[in-house]
Protein backbone atom coordinates (compact mmCIF):
# COMPACT_ATOMS: atom_id res chain seq x y z
CA UNK A 1 0.00 0.00 0.00
CA UNK A 2 2.98 2.30 0.47
CA UNK A 3 4.59 1.37 -2.40
CA UNK A 4 1.09 2.27 -4.67
CA UNK A 5 0.86 5.79 -2.53
CA UNK A 6 4.31 6.88 -3.71
CA UNK A 7 3.09 5.92 -7.06
CA UNK A 8 -0.11 7.65 -6.81
CA UNK A 9 2.03 10.96 -5.46
CA UNK A 10 4.33 10.89 -8.37
CA UNK A 11 1.26 11.19 -10.55
CA UNK A 12 -0.17 13.84 -9.02
CA UNK A 13 3.31 15.72 -8.98
CA UNK A 14 3.75 15.02 -12.28
CA UNK A 15 -0.16 16.40 -13.35
CA UNK A 16 0.69 19.38 -11.56
CA UNK A 17 3.54 20.17 -13.54
CA UNK A 18 2.01 19.47 -16.90
CA UNK A 19 -0.79 21.83 -15.97
CA UNK A 20 1.76 24.87 -14.78
CA UNK A 21 3.56 24.31 -18.34
CA UNK A 22 -0.08 24.04 -20.00
CA UNK A 23 -0.47 27.53 -18.28
CA UNK A 24 2.29 29.03 -19.12
CA UNK A 25 1.53 28.57 -22.70
CA UNK A 26 -1.92 30.47 -22.46
CA UNK A 27 -1.82 33.18 -24.88
CA UNK A 28 1.10 32.35 -26.81
CA UNK A 29 1.25 33.92 -30.31
CA UNK A 30 2.77 32.73 -33.08
CA UNK A 31 3.40 36.06 -35.00
CA UNK A 32 5.10 37.47 -32.22
CA UNK A 33 7.14 34.45 -31.49
CA UNK A 34 8.53 34.56 -35.59
CA UNK A 35 8.94 38.29 -35.24
CA UNK A 36 10.96 37.54 -32.46
CA UNK A 37 13.15 34.64 -33.50
CA UNK A 38 12.85 33.97 -37.35
CA UNK A 39 13.66 37.39 -38.67
CA UNK A 40 17.28 39.63 -38.73
CA UNK A 41 19.48 39.69 -36.79
CA UNK A 42 18.73 35.78 -36.10
CA UNK A 43 17.44 35.06 -39.37
CA UNK A 44 20.05 37.11 -41.11
CA UNK A 45 21.32 35.22 -44.61
CA UNK A 46 24.04 37.69 -45.60
CA UNK A 47 25.67 36.56 -42.47
CA UNK A 48 27.17 33.71 -41.61
CA UNK A 49 27.11 33.81 -37.63
CA UNK A 50 23.19 34.42 -37.94
CA UNK A 51 21.77 31.82 -35.45
CA UNK A 52 18.96 30.84 -38.32
CA UNK A 53 21.67 29.61 -41.13
CA UNK A 54 23.80 28.19 -38.80
CA UNK A 55 21.07 25.70 -37.28
CA UNK A 56 20.16 24.98 -41.21
CA UNK A 57 23.58 24.32 -42.60
CA UNK A 58 23.96 21.76 -39.06
CA UNK A 59 21.13 20.08 -40.65
CA UNK A 60 21.79 20.32 -43.78
CA UNK A 61 24.95 18.55 -43.49
CA UNK A 62 23.51 15.77 -40.72
CA UNK A 63 21.27 14.60 -43.20
CA UNK A 64 24.11 14.33 -45.88
CA UNK A 65 27.36 13.28 -44.30
CA UNK A 66 24.81 9.98 -42.97
CA UNK A 67 23.08 9.87 -45.97
CA UNK A 68 20.24 9.40 -43.05
CA UNK A 69 16.63 9.13 -45.25
CA UNK A 70 14.41 6.55 -45.03
CA UNK A 71 10.13 6.21 -44.80
CA UNK A 72 9.24 8.46 -42.15
CA UNK A 73 10.22 11.71 -40.23
CA UNK A 74 8.86 12.69 -37.32
CA UNK A 75 9.05 16.86 -36.05
CA UNK A 76 8.48 16.68 -32.27
CA UNK A 77 7.42 20.03 -31.32
CA UNK A 78 7.10 22.21 -34.46
CA UNK A 79 6.07 25.42 -32.87
CA UNK A 80 4.66 27.58 -36.03
CA UNK A 81 7.85 26.55 -37.88
CA UNK A 82 8.75 24.58 -41.14
CA UNK A 83 12.77 24.96 -41.22
CA UNK A 84 13.94 22.01 -39.49
CA UNK A 85 12.52 19.45 -42.26
CA UNK A 86 13.64 21.72 -45.18
CA UNK A 87 16.96 19.49 -45.57
CA UNK A 88 14.90 16.15 -44.42
CA UNK A 89 11.74 16.71 -47.23
CA UNK A 90 14.03 15.48 -50.08
CA UNK A 91 14.76 12.17 -48.45
CA UNK A 92 11.91 10.97 -46.47
CA UNK A 93 8.68 9.59 -48.08
CA UNK A 94 6.62 11.42 -45.09
CA UNK A 95 7.36 13.80 -42.79
CA UNK A 96 4.39 13.86 -39.50
CA UNK A 97 4.61 17.41 -37.98
CA UNK A 98 3.03 18.15 -34.68
CA UNK A 99 2.90 20.49 -31.52
CA UNK A 100 1.13 20.54 -28.52
CA UNK A 101 -0.58 24.31 -29.35
CA UNK A 102 -3.42 24.69 -31.69
CA UNK A 103 -2.91 28.00 -32.54
CA UNK A 104 0.61 26.45 -33.93
CA UNK A 105 -1.25 23.75 -35.74
CA UNK A 106 -3.36 25.75 -37.28
CA UNK A 107 -0.30 28.33 -38.76
CA UNK A 108 1.17 24.97 -40.00
CA UNK A 109 -1.73 24.27 -41.97
CA UNK A 110 -2.43 27.15 -43.60
CA UNK A 111 1.14 27.16 -44.94
CA UNK A 112 0.53 23.61 -46.46
CA UNK A 113 -2.88 23.97 -47.59
CA UNK A 114 -3.17 27.67 -49.02
CA UNK A 115 0.40 28.97 -48.81
CA UNK A 116 -0.66 31.49 -46.25
CA UNK A 117 2.03 31.90 -43.11
CA UNK A 118 2.73 34.87 -40.47
CA UNK A 119 6.68 35.12 -42.09
CA UNK A 120 7.91 34.58 -45.52
CA UNK A 121 9.75 31.36 -45.76
CA UNK A 122 11.26 32.03 -49.34
CA UNK A 123 14.48 33.16 -48.20
CA UNK A 124 14.29 29.91 -45.83
CA UNK A 125 13.90 27.81 -48.71
CA UNK A 126 16.29 29.42 -50.39
CA UNK A 127 19.24 28.65 -48.52
CA UNK A 128 18.91 25.17 -48.43
CA UNK A 129 18.27 24.99 -51.78
CA UNK A 130 22.18 26.98 -52.17
CA UNK A 131 23.54 24.44 -49.26
CA UNK A 132 22.19 21.84 -51.25
CA UNK A 133 23.98 22.93 -54.41
CA UNK A 134 20.85 23.57 -56.47
CA UNK A 135 20.08 27.14 -57.74
CA UNK A 136 17.90 29.53 -55.45
CA UNK A 137 15.34 29.88 -58.15
CA UNK A 138 14.03 26.06 -57.19
CA UNK A 139 13.26 26.91 -53.58
CA UNK A 140 9.49 26.68 -54.81
CA UNK A 141 10.16 23.18 -56.09
CA UNK A 142 11.67 22.09 -52.89
CA UNK A 143 8.21 24.28 -51.25
CA UNK A 144 5.91 21.91 -53.54
CA UNK A 145 8.09 18.84 -51.86
CA UNK A 146 7.62 19.39 -48.45
CA UNK A 147 3.77 19.72 -48.94
CA UNK A 148 3.95 16.60 -50.95
CA UNK A 149 5.56 14.71 -47.99
CA UNK A 150 3.85 16.11 -44.64
CA UNK A 151 1.18 13.87 -44.28
CA UNK A 152 -0.01 15.14 -41.07
CA UNK A 153 -0.02 17.39 -38.67
CA UNK A 154 -0.45 16.34 -35.07
CA UNK A 155 -0.97 17.24 -31.58
CA UNK A 156 1.78 15.88 -29.23
CA UNK A 157 2.05 15.82 -25.81
CA UNK A 158 5.92 14.86 -24.74
CA UNK A 159 4.96 14.64 -20.97
CA UNK A 160 2.99 11.29 -21.95
CA UNK A 161 4.29 7.79 -22.31
CA UNK A 162 3.04 7.60 -25.93
CA UNK A 163 3.24 11.39 -27.04
CA UNK A 164 1.72 10.86 -30.23
CA UNK A 165 -1.29 8.81 -30.99
CA UNK A 166 -0.09 5.35 -32.11
CA UNK A 167 -2.60 5.39 -34.88
CA UNK A 168 0.11 7.32 -36.78
CA UNK A 169 3.07 5.78 -36.46
CA UNK A 170 4.00 2.19 -37.11
CA UNK A 171 5.00 0.23 -33.82
CA UNK A 172 8.13 0.03 -34.85
CA UNK A 173 8.64 3.55 -35.12
CA UNK A 174 10.41 6.37 -37.28
CA UNK A 175 13.37 6.48 -39.20
CA UNK A 176 14.45 9.41 -38.10
CA UNK A 177 13.11 12.61 -35.40
CA UNK A 178 13.83 16.35 -35.41
CA UNK A 179 12.85 18.36 -32.48
CA UNK A 180 14.06 22.23 -31.98
CA UNK A 181 13.74 24.16 -28.73
CA UNK A 182 10.93 21.43 -27.64
CA UNK A 183 11.55 19.60 -24.65
CA UNK A 184 13.40 22.37 -22.50
CA UNK A 185 10.94 24.90 -23.02
CA UNK A 186 7.78 22.75 -22.18
CA UNK A 187 9.60 21.08 -19.01
CA UNK A 188 9.37 22.13 -15.61
CA UNK A 189 13.14 20.63 -14.63
CA UNK A 190 15.69 18.81 -15.92
CA UNK A 191 13.86 15.47 -14.62
CA UNK A 192 11.03 16.59 -16.53
CA UNK A 193 13.35 16.94 -19.62
CA UNK A 194 15.16 13.86 -19.00
CA UNK A 195 11.45 12.02 -19.05
CA UNK A 196 10.24 14.21 -21.89
CA UNK A 197 13.56 12.64 -23.99
CA UNK A 198 12.76 9.35 -22.88
CA UNK A 199 9.17 9.96 -24.02
CA UNK A 200 10.01 11.15 -27.54
CA UNK A 201 12.52 7.93 -28.20
CA UNK A 202 9.46 5.49 -28.48
CA UNK A 203 8.71 7.11 -31.40
CA UNK A 204 11.74 6.57 -33.25
CA UNK A 205 12.82 2.85 -34.66
CA UNK A 206 16.41 1.09 -33.20
CA UNK A 207 19.31 2.50 -35.11
CA UNK A 208 17.12 5.81 -35.96
CA UNK A 209 18.68 9.08 -35.82
CA UNK A 210 17.73 12.01 -33.53
CA UNK A 211 18.57 15.21 -34.87
CA UNK A 212 17.91 17.73 -31.38
CA UNK A 213 18.08 21.59 -31.27
CA UNK A 214 18.14 23.36 -28.16
CA UNK A 215 18.97 26.28 -26.07
CA UNK A 216 21.67 26.51 -23.45
CA UNK A 217 22.19 28.62 -20.46
CA UNK A 218 18.26 29.64 -21.10
CA UNK A 219 16.04 30.47 -18.57
CA UNK A 220 12.73 31.89 -20.20
CA UNK A 221 11.62 33.14 -23.80
CA UNK A 222 8.97 35.29 -24.81
CA UNK A 223 5.57 33.59 -26.12
CA UNK A 224 4.34 37.22 -26.79
CA UNK A 225 4.34 40.14 -25.31
CA UNK A 226 4.67 40.14 -21.75
CA UNK A 227 4.57 36.66 -22.37
CA UNK A 228 7.31 34.71 -20.31
CA UNK A 229 7.41 31.28 -20.74
CA UNK A 230 10.11 29.57 -18.32
CA UNK A 231 12.59 27.16 -19.89
CA UNK A 232 15.34 24.97 -18.16
CA UNK A 233 18.73 26.16 -18.29
CA UNK A 234 20.95 23.20 -20.07
CA UNK A 235 24.42 23.08 -20.34
CA UNK A 236 26.38 20.60 -22.95
CA UNK A 237 27.65 17.97 -19.97
CA UNK A 238 23.81 18.08 -19.34
CA UNK A 239 22.82 17.57 -22.92
CA UNK A 240 25.51 14.74 -23.70
CA UNK A 241 24.56 12.99 -20.00
CA UNK A 242 20.60 12.93 -20.81
CA UNK A 243 21.04 11.18 -24.34
CA UNK A 244 23.31 8.61 -23.09
CA UNK A 245 20.80 8.18 -20.09
CA UNK A 246 17.85 8.01 -22.92
CA UNK A 247 19.84 4.90 -24.90
CA UNK A 248 21.40 6.95 -27.08
CA UNK A 249 24.82 7.00 -29.11
CA UNK A 250 26.19 11.19 -29.45
CA UNK A 251 27.56 11.04 -32.86
CA UNK A 252 28.00 14.71 -33.25
CA UNK A 253 27.56 17.95 -30.72
CA UNK A 254 28.17 21.29 -32.23
CA UNK A 255 27.40 24.65 -30.09
CA UNK A 256 26.62 28.14 -31.51
CA UNK A 257 27.42 30.92 -29.25
CA UNK A 258 25.32 33.83 -29.71
CA UNK A 259 27.32 37.46 -30.75
CA UNK A 260 26.21 39.92 -28.67
CA UNK A 261 23.60 41.24 -31.46
CA UNK A 262 21.62 38.66 -31.33
CA UNK A 263 20.52 38.99 -27.66
CA UNK A 264 17.69 41.02 -28.35
CA UNK A 265 16.13 41.29 -25.30
CA UNK A 266 13.25 38.32 -25.93
CA UNK A 267 14.89 35.54 -23.96
CA UNK A 268 18.11 34.91 -22.07
CA UNK A 269 19.86 32.13 -24.00
CA UNK A 270 23.35 32.07 -24.34
CA UNK A 271 24.19 29.33 -27.31
CA UNK A 272 22.28 26.76 -29.06
CA UNK A 273 23.33 23.28 -29.11
CA UNK A 274 22.60 20.79 -32.43
CA UNK A 275 23.08 17.07 -31.33
CA UNK A 276 22.74 13.96 -33.64
CA UNK A 277 22.80 10.78 -32.20
CA UNK A 278 21.83 7.52 -33.12
CA UNK A 279 18.85 4.80 -31.02
CA UNK A 280 20.91 1.61 -29.72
Amino acid sequence: MEKEGEIQKMKLEKLKTVTSMEACYQGFDPVAYLRYNYTPPRADFERRNSIVPWKLSCLHRAFTEDDIRGDVLVDVGSGPTLYQVMSGCERFDRVILSDFLEVNRRELQSWLQEGKSSIDWTAYFKYVCELEGRSSSAWAEKATRLRSVVSDVLPVDVHQSCPLSPEFLHPSGADCLVSSFCLESVSHDLLSFNQALGHISCLLKKGGYLLLIGALGESFYMGAPELYIPVVPLDESQVCASLKASGYELLQLCIYHLPPDMKVGVDDITGVFFAKAKKT
